[in-house]
């Protein structure tokens, strides 16, 4: 049985090691300007990298949108 993660409602294969920028990578999510919660804690941008994403984990990426 495969182990999965759960990005903005979205079922996926999770990989040990997966970081929050392999994860970005994987659902092709470019736009800058983002903010990531890691069941439910903020991900600085600074630690897309670092941040590791443990198997069952719910991953919540909001773009941000500006205009006026």
């Amino acid at each position: 049985m495969s182990k999965t993660i759960e990005i903005n409602g979205n079922t996926v294969d999770w990989q040990e090691g997966m970081s929050v920028r392999d994860a970005m990578k994987l659902m092709n999510y470019t736009f800058p300007m983002l903010v990531i919660k890691l069941n439910g804690t903020l991900v600085s941008k600074s630690d897309y990298d670092s941040t590791t994403i443990p198997a069952g984990a719910e991953l919540m990426v909001v773009h941000l949108i500006s205009g006026g």
